[in-house]
């Protein structure tokens, strides 16, 4: 558990500081910062909006290639989810065997609700999409 949490940390410190609320904002995906989390290089993440730790709204954009995927999780708050591009399978429970799953299209959003279990990965070729949220956030990985 502390080495997912370790993990989680690490991948968390993907951020891209906010304007302020006053000024209009332009994000450019040129611009965008993406790394990938230790356990798997076929995830990359970029903070479009915000950040993980920080109060407020953030969009965080996330693109995974074939083969990659991210492993059961949770999140403190509720997470809206655009799928982009590509199809994305998610799957809602703590791990593949009893896990609801459904598979979406670019255009479907979908909802998480806050401490869902749940967990991602392209169902077919490169998914990309965008969560939504209102930070202070956090991914909590389960247990192995």
């Amino acid at each position: 558990m502390a080495r997912r949490m370790i993990l989680a940390m690490l991948w968390s410190w993907l951020w891209l500081p906010s304007a302020p609320a006053s000024e209009p904002q332009v994000v450019l995906p040129d611009g965008l910062k993406w790394a990938s989390p230790p356990w798997d290089p076929l995830v990359h993440a970029a903070w479009v909006l915000g950040a993980e730790q920080a109060s407020g709204p953030y969009l965080l954009r996330v693109r995974i290639a074939p083969g990659g995927n991210i492993p059961p999780h949770t999140h403190p708050d509720e997470r809206y989810t655009t799928v982009l591009s590509g199809t994305l399978q998610v799957s809602f429970g703590p791990d593949f065997e009893s896990a609801r799953t459904l598979v979406l299209p670019a255009g479907a959003v979908y909802v998480a609700p806050a401490n869902q279990p749940h967990f991602v990965r392209p169902a077919g070729g490169e998914v990309i999409y965008q969560e939504a949220g209102t930070g202070p956030t956090a991914t909590l990985f389960m247990n192995p």
